[in-house]
């Protein structure tokens, strides 16, 4: 049984190879295939894993659940989806991304009907950490194929395309779940978007591909060599070997990575190229901060603006859209500014901070009766966060081997998962026992401790 399930989800074989002309004129198109089936399908993955908070104030009193038994959920939710990152992430690695994300929107889909059924805080808290679990399915097969598709000098901006997901995902369900939590009741706030992901998951076996040497084409390094125009960071130059790795701290010296293209074992994968990583933990204690502050105000945000600023449901519901929208410009251009700066992206994620800092501030200190103002605030948030949250990932890519970006990926995202999980529970309980100006100070403090941890990322940039 265990060996079928290995079978099943199998890095797809090298086929034979095609001819020169061939290649040539199939490798552009399949790229952007690429792009498109991991953007779709992540994006799908947000609509049955965002959907709680605009629903949440009906859903919780309709439940008759407070704030401390929401935010129970939220922080368990975290934690298991901070796991599943990191575990599926590893097994994503050795996996087909075809098969693996698929399997992960239909797993997710499956909980969505049963939480939309359930009637029982116990089931509502176990099925919604078993969804965040499943959740961890679907970042680790979308940096494996855009990871084996496209060069180290083309993820700032390949990624800040990709990233786009999570805004379109998020503005989406922002405004889908609120109005069916209104006018249809909160159940279907969970039964539509798990319709919608069990399509997500038929088109994903249609669409995705593995590995370039699956489809009969050469590595991307190689297509990349011989095409230096074709680059997608649009330079039509190569960085500098010797430049690449200039002013880098020897204490975040990342391995060397001896072939490429070889599959690795799982203790290879941990230990040599992941634990033993330092520049992976320093951008791994950056992404819990970050993500106190995006998830502060994905989870909270909405509540927030009910209780304290006047703020009907749907108002609350479109808080979330407006943040998840505004940060669609941003991750285009800092995602190709990180490349055009030789991989800067710690430089560029603290640049990002200082305004969402200044922020927080603002939506503390504006009175009651001015939600247009919060609104603009939350939008300025989400124009600087999502450069941090995408730049943090990347960066993990950078600086280990393609065939450990998931394994990478799913390490920086336990410690981001930790911070939503600290943040689900905690500012529930400092609302609920000393208020929102408690909870909103403590999210201020969160962005100076990220800024504090991102300088000493300064200038550091990956091998070429």
């Amino acid at each position: 049984m265990e060996r079928s399930i290995k079978r099943f989800y199998a890095p797809a074989p090298a086929t034979s190879a095609l001819s020169p002309q061939e290649a040539e004129k199939k490798y552009p198109w399949m790229r952007w295939q690429i792009l498109e089936s991991t953007f779709l399908g992540y994006a799908t993955f947000y609509l049955v894993r965002n959907n709680l908070a605009p629903a949440q104030a009906a859903f919780g009193d309709a439940m008759g659940y407070d704030k401390t038994m929401l935010g129970t959920i939220i922080t368990a939710t975290a934690i298991s989806y901070g796991m599943g990152k990191f575990i599926m992430g590893g097994m994503s690695d050795r996996s087909n991304p075809r098969v693996f994300m698929a399997t992960g929107l239909i797993l997710s889909a499956i909980c969505n009907f049963l939480f939309g059924m359930a009637q029982d805080y116990q089931a509502h808290l176990f099925l919604w950490s078993l969804n965040g679990f499943f959740q961890g399915m679907g970042w680790g097969p979308c940096g494996r194929s855009l990871g084996h598709w496209f060069a180290l000098r083309e993820r700032g901006t390949i990624f800040g395309v990709w990233n786009i997901a999570h805004n379109v995902g998020g503005a989406a369900i922002g405004a889908l779940s609120g109005y069916l939590a209104k006018n249809y009741g909160w159940e279907n706030a969970f039964i539509v978007p798990g319709i919608i992901a069990l399509i997500g998951a038929a088109y994903l076996i249609w669409r995705l591909r593995d590995t370039p040497q699956s489809v009969g084409l050469p590595p991307v390094e190689t297509y990349i060599k011989n095409h230096p125009d074709r680059a997608l960071d649009f330079s039509g130059k190569s960085y500098k070997q010797d430049e690449s790795s200039e002013h880098e701290p020897e204490l975040l010296h990342h391995p060397e990575v001896e072939d490429p293209e070889r599959e690795l074992t799982t203790k290879e994968l941990f230990l040599n190229y992941i634990l033993s990583n330092p520049a992976l933990w320093l951008f791994a204690l950056c992404n819990f901060f970050v993500y106190i502050g995006r998830y502060s105000l994905l989870d909270w945000g909405p509540t927030y603006l009910a209780e304290e600023k006047g703020a009907t449901l749907l108002q609350g519901g479109n808080s979330n859209t407006i943040f998840e929208v505004a940060g669609i410009f941003s991750t285009l251009l800092v995602g190709w500014l990180s490349d055009r700066l030789g991989g800067r992206r710690g430089m560029v994620s603290l640049l990002c901070l200082v305004p969402i800092l200044g922020s927080v501030i603002a939506i503390w200190m504006i009175p009651p009766g001015h939600l247009y103002l919060d609104l603009f605030f939350f939008g300025v948030i989400g124009f600087f966060i999502y450069p941090p949250v995408m730049l943090l990932g990347v960066a993990g890519l950078d600086f280990t081997s393609k065939k450990a970006v998931g394994a990478a990926a799913g390490f920086i995202g336990l410690f981001g998962y930790a911070g939503r999980a600290v943040q689900g529970t905690g500012l529930g309980w400092i609302a609920d026992n000393y208020g929102w100006n408690a909870s909103l100070s403590a999210i201020a403090v969160c962005m100076v401790l990220a800024i504090v941890l991102l300088s000493f990322t300064w200038k550091l940039r990956p091998h070429s």
